[in-house]
């Protein structure tokens, strides 16, 4: 995407329109509200919704929120965990409680990603929000993990000429992705999934599942085997771990 740097009253447009439309956005997972006086221009309302649109000043101001944004955060001191909370609550359309993301991090908007509680995100993830990301609670990322939910037509001469789109990830509850897998536009993962690293999904993945590959595909569901080992035959130990949390509290 080709972005200009429009300068600071540009940046608190911005910011004020992205914060009115946040402010309407429906919970759990539903689509972005769209109130039609909130919304600038007609593609960023087309490119939310999942029509082609072609990228226009309301995508190139968000853009531009988005790398003052992370910006900061990439460059914040090592130690400096309020202040990237802080960032990151501005960047996200919303953020739940206990949420951890190590930088550096990249996304397209951020204003189109919703996460819930106790998430954590490994170093390098990259989330680009053009449709809505949703991500349920008690979610973990190994470090690269990129949700992409743009897409480009396939007719060259098409693809050239601009238009683009975008289509909506949705990832459910407790889920975990090990490093560099890559989920595509308009797929959508169970709860308590895990995901295999270095997978492509390109297809949706059902609840209580493993899966793995390129691409992605559903390897056995978790079972009661599982609640005993958590590494091939090495056993669980409950009572240890139980011991060990209460040392820490």
């Amino acid at each position: 995407m080709l972005v200009v740097l429009n300068g600071v009253k540009g940046r608190q447009t911005i910011d004020k329109q992205i914060h009115k439309e946040l402010s309407m956005a429906e919970n759990e997972g539903a689509a972005v509200a769209v109130d039609n006086a909130a919304v600038p221009t007609n593609e960023w309302e087309r490119m939310l919704s999942g029509e082609l649109y072609i990228c226009g000043d309301m995508q190139r101001e968000a853009n531009m929120r988005k790398r003052r944004l992370v910006h900061a955060i990439n460059t914040s001191a090592y130690d400096a965990f309020e202040e990237r909370d802080r960032l990151f609550r501005e960047l996200f359309g919303s953020l739940g409680k206990g949420a951890f993301l190590e930088p550096p991090f990249n996304c397209d908007y951020g204003c189109n990603t919703y996460i819930g509680d106790n998430f954590y995100a490994n170093m390098d993830c990259i989330f680009l929000d053009v449709a809505r990301i949703t991500i349920g609670d008690r979610v973990f990322f190994g470090p690269r993990v990129g949700l992409y939910t743009p897409y480009h037509p396939i007719d060259a001469a098409v693809r050239a000429s601009g238009p683009e789109g975008a289509r909506p990830i949705t990832i459910g509850n407790d889920v975990w992705f090990g490093g560099s897998v890559v989920v595509c536009p308009g797929v959508t993962i169970g709860d308590d999934v895990v995901i295999g690293a270095g997978s492509v999904v390109t297809k949706d993945i059902p609840a209580n599942v493993v899966a793995v590959g390129n691409p992605c595909r559903v390897l056995r569901p978790i079972s009661d085997r599982d609640k005993k080992y958590y590494f091939r035959d090495h056993p669980i130990d409950h009572a240890q771990i139980a011991q060990d949390l209460e040392k820490i509290k």
